[in-house]
């Protein structure tokens, strides 16, 4: 049931977005920021926990859950330690997504020839 409830969760996450990329002038840029900030906007509804609870890794791998992880990280920041916490709980929570997105687009660029 993990694995069906994950795939159905991405899936219509996925479906959304391809609506949205096929029906405006939307570059997938935009798409991604959407989607940053609907996490973030639902984290702070307290609905993407339940989100996680229902469909775990289908959406804890999505772009949505880097907003959610923004948001969580600067709100524990923000109790443990006032405004200053804000930011640096923002950033000691989402450095590993963000780490990995610069070393593998590094990577990536190593491999593969990029188009001019």
């Amino acid at each position: 049931m993990n694995y069906l409830s994950a795939f159905l969760f991405s899936g219509i996450a996925c479906f959304f977005a391809q609506v949205l990329l096929d029906n405006t002038k939307l570059t997938p840029g935009h798409v991604t920021s959407i989607f940053t900030v609907f996490g973030a906007f639902f984290a702070f509804l307290g609905i993407y926990d339940k989100f996680i609870a229902f469909a775990g890794a289908g959406a804890t791998t999505i772009i949505s859950n880097f907003g959610y992880s923004l948001y969580k990280g600067a709100y524990l920041g923000f109790q443990e330690q006032g405004i200053i916490g804000l930011f640096s709980g923002l950033l000691s929570r989402s450095s590993c997504a963000i780490t990995g997105a610069v070393l593998f687009s590094f990577l990536f660029v190593l491999i593969f020839k990029p188009k001019d």
